[in-house]
């Protein structure tokens, strides 16, 4: 078989880490490339020390997430660190240059993929591989089974197909002015109408 490459994106999330575990327990053969990529989000400001930082953070991070990889035999592991936009081009841009065949993401409320998905026509067309986005287990999601008399624990866990779903966003809220135009208020002088037909 063909050694695969399977790109990892790492966010401080803990999903991020969940899906990590997830693609070491489920998806990967002995030969396997895992890449670990961190893009971090350029600034407005282009300090060198800000951007330094920045990378410097984000290569840490992907160590922690290195750490995760050293705990289970024969994983042969990468570490990019890049500059780029929150929108997720970079990330796809990164995965069609690696060659990836498989993107495990973490999928939360801020995740790209969601902001992907608004501004692409077809992800499945910029990322050019599969995509798995991992959820956060929910406690009745995954359960471990002891059998009585035996040392052998079963653990089983819940997969869910769907497709990608944009969430609802509200719409923007328009400031609404009391007084628009000061000229169009008709002031009366006088006595009311009540009055005078009495």
């Amino acid at each position: 078989m063909d050694a695969r490459k399977i790109v990892v994106v790492v966010e401080d999330v803990e999903v991020a880490r969940t899906a990590l575990q997830w693609a070491l327990h489920n998806i990967l053969r002995f030969g396997d490339l895992i890449t670990l990529l961190h893009v971090y989000n350029n600034t407005a400001s282009k300090s060198k020390k800000k951007l330094r930082l920045l990378r410097l953070k984000g290569f840490q991070l992907a160590l922690s997430f290195r750490d995760i990889c050293d705990s289970f035999p024969n994983t042969k592991t990468e570490i990019v660190v890049t500059e780029g936009d929150i929108d997720g081009g970079r990330i796809a841009s990164m995965v069609r240059e690696i060659g990836a065949s498989t993107l495990v993401v973490g999928l939360h409320d801020r995740s790209f993929l969601y902001r992907l998905v608004m501004s692409q026509n077809s992800v499945a067309f910029n990322l050019n591989c599969k995509v798995l986005a991992i959820k956060q287990p929910t406690p009745l999601t995954a359960r471990t089974i002891s059998l009585q008399d035996s040392s052998i624990n079963m653990d089983f866990s819940q997969i869910e197909l769907a497709t990608l779903s944009v969430p609802e966003v509200p719409p923007p809220k328009i400031q609404y002015q009391i007084c628009p135009d000061p000229s169009a208020i008709i002031w009366r002088s006088g006595e009311s109408r009540r009055k005078s037909s009495s």
